[in-house]
C-alpha cells in the first residue's frame, strides 16, 4: 500500500536533492586528483618511502574526517534536529497541550514528504484540539440542558408537598414535570441516537418504499399541532416516489424539520412541504413563514445545542438538526438552508437518485 504524500503533486519523494549525490563524486574526484598530485610530488623530490606512505594516509585521513562530519551535519539537520522538535511535540500533544506546531522544513514550493509528515501531524494536534474542545462544549451544554428542567422538577415537587395548593395549582405542577420529563427524556434519546450515528454503530438499512406516502403520514403527526396554532398546511407533491432508502432514519429528518416549522411559525401562519424529483435527485423543501433566521444563525444552526432563537429554548435541545445532518451525511444526501429574518425560512433535503418513479397507472 502506497503512502498518502505520494498521491500528493509537486512534493518531493527524496529528502536529499540529487545535486548532493553530484557535489559527493565532485569531491572525491577533486580529492583523488589532488592525490595523484601528491604522489607526483612526492616522486619528483625523492622522498623516502615512509614520507610517500605517510603523506597520503594523512590526507586521505583528513579527507575522510572531513566527509564523514559533513555527512553527519547534514543528516543532524535534515532529520535529527526535525524529529526532536516532532518528538516534543508529540509530548506536549500526549500531556493535553494541543497548541503545538511544528514548522516544516521547506517553503510550500519545495515540499517533501518529511515536510508533508509534519504538516499532517500539525493538522492532527489541530483537529485533537478541536475535537478537544468540542467535548468541553458538549459536556457543558449537556450539563445546562439537563440541569434546568431538573430545578423545575425539583421546584414543583417541592411545591406540590405543600397541603394548602389548591387543585388548579397542583394539575399546572404536575403538567410542568410532566413537560420537563420529557425534554429530558427527549434529549437523552438524541444524545443516544447522535451519538451511535457519529460511531455509525447505526447504519442505514436502504429498502425500497413510497417517500411520499412516508410524508404525508409525518405530516399528519402534526395536525393537531398547526390547526391549535391555526396555521395554513399546504403541501406540493407527486402522487408517488418510490426511494432506497432507511425509512426509519428519513422519518426523524422529516418529524424534526416539520417540528421546527410548527414551533417558529406565528399563529396564523403557513407551512409548505414541496417534493419534486428528476432523473438525479429527489428534493423535498419545507417553508414556513416564521422569525426567520439571520446569517450568523444560518452559519451555526447545525452544530449540536446551537440553539439561534432563544425564545423558543424550552422547547428543544438543539440536537435536531444536528441529527437531521448526520443522517442524511449517512444516506448520501444534502439539506441546505434559506431565509429572510421575518420572512420564513426553507429547509430542501435532496436525496441522490437512486429513485424509481412510479406513476399510479402502472
Amino acid at each position: 500500500m502506497g503512502s498518502a504524500y505520494k498521491t500528493k503533486p509537486g512534493v518531493r519523494q527524496s529528502h536529499f536533492p540529487g545535486i548532493l549525490c553530484v557535489v559527493y563524486f565532485l569531491v572525491l574526484l577533486l580529492m583523488s586528483g589532488i592525490h595523484m598530485g601528491l604522489i607526483t610530488l612526492i616522486n619528483s623530490r625523492g622522498w623516502n618511502d615512509i614520507v610517500a606512505i605517510i603523506i597520503p594516509t594523512v590526507y586521505w585521513a583528513l579527507v575522510a574526517v572531513g566527509l564523514t562530519l559533513y555527512a553527519r551535519w547534514q543528516i543532524k539537520r535534515a532529520y535529527e534536529e526535525p524529529m526532536h522538535r516532532l518528538a516534543q511535540a508529540t509530548a506536549k500533544v500526549a500531556q493535553g497541550d494541543f497548541s503545538v506546531y511544528v514548522p516544516p522544513l521547506h517553503t510550500a514550493d519545495k515540499l517533501d514528504y518529511l515536510d508533508v509528515m509534519l504538516l499532517d501531524f500539525n493538522t492532527m494536534v489541530e483537529e485533537l484540539g478541536s475535537i478537544e474542545t468540542l467535548k468541553t462544549d458538549f459536556f457543558s451544554n449537556v450539563s445546562h440542558e439537563m440541569k434546568t428542567p431538573l430545578a423545575v422538577i425539583q421546584n414543583c415537587a417541592q411545591l406540590l408537598q405543600r397541603e394548602d395548593i389548591t387543585e388548579e395549582k397542583r394539575r399546572e405542577y404536575t403538567d410542568s414535570i410532566l413537560q420537563s420529563t420529557r425534554k429530558l427524556s427527549n434529549l437523552i434519546t438524541n444524545i443516544l441516537k447522535l451519538n451511535k450515528l457519529e460511531k455509525q454503530t447505526i447504519r442505514p438499512v436502504p429498502e425500497r418504499y413510497d417517500l411520499c406516502q412516508q410524508l404525508c403520514d409525518c405530516a399528519l403527526q402534526f395536525e393537531d399541532a398547526w390547526e391549535n396554532k391555526e396555521l395554513e398546511f399546504v403541501s406540493d407533491m407527486e402522487d408517488r416516489v418510490m426511494v432506497e432508502a432507511d425509512p426509519g432514519l428519513l422519518e426523524l429528518v422529516w418529524t424534526n424539520l416539520l417540528s421546527n416549522a410548527v414551533k417558529f411559525t406565528p399563529a396564523g401562519g403557513t407551512i409548505t412541504l414541496t417534493q419534486t424529483s428528476d432523473e438525479k435527485e429527489v428534493a423535498v423543501s419545507v417553508s414556513d413563514t416564521g422569525c426567520g433566521i439571520d446569517d450568523e444563525t444560518i452559519r451555526h444552526i447545525f452544530d449540536k445545542f446551537y440553539q439561534g432563537d432563544t425564545s423558543h429554548s424550552t422547547e428543544g435541545n438543539g440536537l435536531g438538526l444536528a441529527l437531521v445532518q448526520r443522517i442524511l451525511q449517512l444516506s448520501d444526501g444534502t439539506i441546505t438552508v434559506k431565509s429572510r429574518v421575518g420572512q420564513g425560512s426553507t429547509f430542501t433535503v435532496r436525496l441522490p437518485a437512486s429513485i424509481q418513479r412510479e406513476e399510479l397507472n402502472q
